[in-house]
């Protein structure tokens, strides 16, 4: 037996975010019934490797999988492709990218340096392309460039905030309660070290966030 131990006696399949509504059940009640099954996976995986950052803490692994289930991804993409930031659902750059990629829209990184970041994208089925333009010169301005992350790896961090700006541009509908990538509010590359943060309540991961122009500039 693996570390993975999901008992399978009476145990529905995690939902894929296609699961068919049930007979005179509302959309609500749908919800609960996956979000129930999910917590009781979410479970298992935590005392796993697999949870990364997230090992030991059951109610953030089944908020990160819920987050990501309403985003159509599986529950093991959803825990490398989501970070819970400042109690915010975000989804990492490189998966973002592949969101609006996998909806037929196209991002393309034209230039790429420690000091310059230019990318171009459009809408599936769009003649135009929007640009994003990232200078290491306008992150000075915010005072990004004084943070370890960005002393350390300043065209990977370009590279985010030019993602996290153009995928909201040309396609904020896809990311629906996720509009930013992990990197922008985290200010660490590939978002891969997250801070301890309380648990989360399922009010708290559904309710309305915040996000001011501090939040963006960490």
């Amino acid at each position: 037996m693996t570390e993975l131990a999901v008992p399978e006696q009476n145990m529905p399949a995690v939902p894929d975010g296609t699961a068919p509504q049930q007979p005179g059940e509302s959309a609500m009640e749908k919800w609960a019934r996956e979000a129930r099954v999910i917590a009781t996976v979410a479970k298992s995986i935590a005392t796993t490797s697999f949870a990364g950052q997230l090992r030991g803490k059951p109610e953030e692994v089944t908020a990160v999988i819920l987050a990501g289930n309403e985003l159509g991804l599986q529950p093991m993409a959803s825990l490398k492709a989501v970070d819970i930031i400042q109690g915010t659902p975000a989804l990492r750059a490189h998966a973002m990218r592949g969101l609006l990629q996998s909806h037929g829209h196209e991002i393309e990184l034209v230039e790429s340096s420690p000091e310059h970041c230019l990318m171009r994208g459009r809408r599936k089925g769009a003649d135009t392309w929007q640009h994003v333009e990232w200078p290491i010169a306008r992150a000075a301005k915010l005072g990004l460039t004084d943070k370890a992350e960005w002393k350390k790896q300043p065209q990977t961090m370009l590279i985010a905030r030019a993602t996290g700006e153009l995928c909201r541009l040309i396609a904020s509908d896809v990311l629906h309660g996720m509009p930013y990538a992990a990197e922008e509010l985290a200010g660490i590359a590939h978002a891969e070290i997250v801070p301890d943060k309380p648990a989360l309540s399922v009010a708290e991961l559904t309710g309305p966030a915040v996000i001011d122009d501090a939040d963006l500039s960490d």
